[in-house]
């Protein structure tokens, strides 16, 4: 099969000719209908993930078909299904309480083993994916990918947002529109902050009730103003210590700060802990989102009781995924990117 390679950090995908994958007696094989392009995927093409070296393919935002399942699989040739990009185990004891998203037993594809960066991948574990509905595109299902379910876990199940709050959003990529648009439909009051004017004009377009440019003013002062003494929810999703201090520092007191953005490098930062005492937070942190969430998620995505079509900004082939990551290094448009073309 054809795959994009990680041969070195922060150099072009190496484009290849690899074996298909052998199919896990408890999972499937997909041949891959889209796969998108994700700011974790950036984190370990520039060595800043410990599972991703030379003969890397990464890929964890995927959608397919089955084209062969293994013995003890769920689900048959044929079907379409959506991935979370944790696949838990089912056994263990966090799995049995339903937080698959924290099984220490997970796989993640493109995370040291291969991913959706490929024409095809196998899937162990397939109790955790989940059928498309016909109406979605794969193209919309992998846009998607981590980015909402991850925002929608972080707003409905750490931080229990509320119709009527202020929600900080520190980041509008694609967590952060996904924040964005979800915390609009339970009813928040939403401020988003980032250092390009365009994406906050794209998200102001998209609902959003302020943004502020934090390349110009002090973000936390800022928001503490539009909303009348700080937010009650603050997203962070960018990973970074800049943005983490000013999400804690944005929040009214006994506020709640959620963070999303995957830390690079050992993840060590300097963060206010001032702010976090004085004020009473709670700093959560979160990661992914248990598959026994997505029916409801994508019924309501199906039911049109949010849009994210804004979401998918661009379609490319899978050699053009080099120029994707290259980007996130710079300020990067609107929007997500999602690879439909393999054999380009």
């Amino acid at each position: 099969m054809r795959a994009a390679v990680v041969r070195d950090f922060n150099q072009d995908l190496s484009l290849e000719t690899v074996d298909d994958p052998s199919c896990p007696d408890n999972g499937v094989v997909l041949k891959v209908d889209a796969c998108g392009v994700c700011r974790s995927d950036y984190h370990g093409w520039t060595g800043g993930h410990p599972k991703v070296g030379d003969g890397s393919i990464m890929g964890h935002e995927y959608c397919g078909t089955v084209v062969e399942a293994g013995s003890r699989a769920k689900y048959r040739v044929g079907d379409r299904l959506i991935a979370p990009f944790i696949l838990g185990c089912g056994d263990c004891p966090a799995c049995a309480t339903g937080a698959s998203n924290t099984c220490e037993a997970s796989i993640v594809p493109g995370f040291g083993t291969p991913g959706a960066y490929a024409e095809y991948v196998a899937v162990p574990f397939d109790h955790n994916l989940v059928h498309l509905p016909e109406s979605l595109s794969p193209a919309l299902a992998a846009g998607l990918g981590c980015r909402v379910t991850t925002a929608w876990h972080a707003l409905t199940d750490r931080a229990g947002v509320q119709a009527g709050e202020w929600v900080a959003v520190h980041g509008t990529g694609g967590i952060g529109l996904s924040a964005l648009l979800l915390a609009k439909m339970l009813g928040a009051r939403v401020v988003v902050v980032d250092i390009v004017d365009e994406k906050l004009t794209h998200a102001l377009s998209l609902g959003a009730d302020a943004a502020v440019n934090a390349a110009t003013t002090n973000a936390a002062e800022a928001i503490r103003d539009i909303t009348g003494g700080g937010a009650q929810v603050s997203i962070e999703a960018l990973g970074i210590a800049q943005t983490t201090n000013a999400s804690v520092e944005c929040l009214a007191t006994l506020g709640r700060h959620v963070h999303v953005g995957m830390p690079s490098g050992d993840g060590m930062m300097t963060i206010n802990m001032r702010a976090i005492y004085a004020k009473q937070l709670a700093f959560y942190g979160t990661r992914g989102m248990p598959s026994w969430k997505y029916p409801k998620l994508l019924d309501m995505i199906e039911r049109g009781d949010v849009d994210l079509a804004p979401m998918l900004d661009r379609t490319i082939g899978l050699s053009q995924a080099s120029a994707e990551l290259r980007a996130m290094s710079g300020p990067t448009p609107p929007g997500t990117a999602v690879i439909t073309d393999f054999t380009a």
